[in-house]
């Protein structure tokens, strides 16, 4: 009965552990720019038009953001649950997080025969800034979802070479299609890698013997490349569009002046994204290459080509974001775990210490120390979200509209002077028209006498102030409400 409940204790814990940091507060910050608030107008117009098949973006065919809709659909899907709001359009970014995490969980209690090592992996990835972070894991991306069908193919991969099990194939298919159809050719950066894994554990002349490569294949093939010929029947260039956005373009040229150096994702590791944990990457490799127990030796090879390889195309592309490493946080996290979890078992296995106490407490108040203070960054981070000093300003409007949403403060009948990219506000702008509020976007060199307008932006402010009589109706921070009197 005491093992019992000490099993489920664990798997409690880590539970509780994990809520926060994945779904804790994920509506608490408006929608954010570029990719966020683009997914959030397709999903929208998905939800209102019902056509599950062709995007589309201001009542026109989505022809930029050309990737498959799987996360829209799953928007959507929370959207008609929960309503049109930011948890139904961050929900399956979360939720993928967490059956990351499962997965991870699952590799290391089936395969190490060892919960703990599942448990410091999850811990660490987790409390991993560039994971738990907007554009990953708590935004409404497409990076957490595809991360999850990268890991999850990858670690399946690495069951069918211990296993050798057919089912495990049309699994690793399945997985790779669905990544495919989340974030187009990123769900395939990592084949390379699987590839000289399965070199180096004599597994491909197999593989290439075994029918149900073939038939994996073809499932994979018809669950792709069905959804972009039937796209393609519905909205003509659809291709050619994917084709110009996606294969090559981005690798090639470095789109919208997105270009850094070959350094860039090392760099961002150590300066902001991996702070806490980059120094026990290559503690992980050691440990892993030299260790007796086999199986972590298999894991950290595996896990080490993973991360190469990911990296090395990442790294080479012209076009480079910050985000684009998201993939590369599980097999870091598994690499880290490697070391962590050495340290803890030299502990846990001490013989002065097992022979002194009753119950050997000490590899518990190991990690108990050695996550307490990234864990609770972490909390910090999730609990009450805060924007970065540089975004303050910038999303001030976003909660201004979530308030008007909310009741709290009127908006009827005015206009929203923006100058730049708008489409982050289009979405309250959106949701206040279906409640009959009629508020939309006004070109603030063009104002007519009696026109209430709402402007946040200092040389919008500027304009308004320096060429129309007005009257100031409200300020709240950098909002400034005005009744245009007329032109100066």
């Amino acid at each position: 009965m005491k093992n019992k409940f000490a099993s489920s204790f664990k798997y409690i814990l880590l539970a509780v552990l994990m809520y926060q940091p994945i779904f804790g507060n994920l509506g608490t910050m408006p929608i954010r720019m570029w990719d966020e608030s683009r997914q959030a107008i397709n999903a929208y117009e998905m939800y209102k038009d019902g056509d599950l098949i062709v995007t589309h973006f201001k009542g026109d065919p989505e022809m930029w953001n050309t990737k498959p809709p799987l996360l829209i659909w799953m928007q959507v899907f929370f959207m008609k649950l929960f309503g049109v709001n930011e948890v139904a359009l961050r929900l399956p970014s979360a939720i993928a997080a967490f059956l990351t995490c499962l997965g991870i969980l699952i590799l290391s209690v089936k395969y190490l025969k060892d919960f703990w090592f599942g448990f410091i992996a999850i811990l660490v990835l987790i409390t991993t800034h560039g994971y738990i972070n907007e554009h990953a894991s708590r935004t409404g991306d497409y990076d957490a979802l595809v991360t999850m069908f990268t890991t999850l193919s990858g670690l399946i991969f690495f069951a069918y070479c211990e296993k050798k099990n057919s089912k495990f194939i049309y699994l690793f298919f399945i997985f790779l299609a669905l990544g495919v159809l989340t974030k187009s050719v990123t769900a395939l950066l990592f084949l390379p890698a699987i590839f000289v894994y399965g070199l180096w554990q004599k597994q491909i002349i197999p593989l290439l013997k075994n029918k149900h490569l073939y038939f994996g294949l073809l499932t994979f093939l018809i669950l792709v490349l069905g959804y972009y010929f039937i796209r393609e029947a519905r909205n003509p260039g659809y291709i050619a569009s994917v084709k110009a956005n996606e294969f090559g373009s981005r690798y090639m040229t470095a789109l919208e002046g997105h270009q850094a150096v070959f350094w860039f994702y090392y760099n961002n590791f150590i300066n902001f994204q991996i702070t806490v944990w980059h120094l026990l990457i290559p503690c992980g490799l050691l440990i892993g290459l030299f260790i007796k127990d086999q199986k972590i030796k298999k894991l950290t090879v595996f896990s080490s080509l993973m991360i190469l390889c990911f990296f090395m195309i990442i790294s080479t592309a012209q076009t480079k974001l910050p985000w684009y490493d998201v993939p590369l946080y599980p097999f870091l996290a598994i690499l880290i775990a490697v070391f962590i979890y050495y340290i803890f078992n030299l502990i846990k296995n001490f013989e002065l210490t097992r022979q002194s106490f009753v119950m050997n407490i000490f590899p518990f108040i190991f990690l108990y120390f050695l996550f307490i203070t990234p864990y609770r960054k972490i909390i910090e981070k999730t609990y009450k979200p805060q924007e970065y000093a540089w975004d303050k300003d910038f999303y001030s409007i976003g909660y201004y509209l979530k308030d008007a949403l909310k009741g709290r403060i009127n908006v009827d009948n005015q206009y929203l002077l923006y100058e730049g990219y708008e489409i982050q506000n289009l979405f309250y702008l959106n949701l206040l028209n279906d409640k009959g509020v009629k508020i939309s976007f006004k070109d603030w060199r063009n104002l007519a006498p009696s026109d209430k307008v709402i402007a946040h932006q200092p040389n919008v402010k500027k304009y308004v102030e320096e060429n129309y009589a007005h009257e100031v109706l409200y300020t709240r921070g950098n909002i400034v409400t005005y009744k245009i009197i007329g032109g100066k």
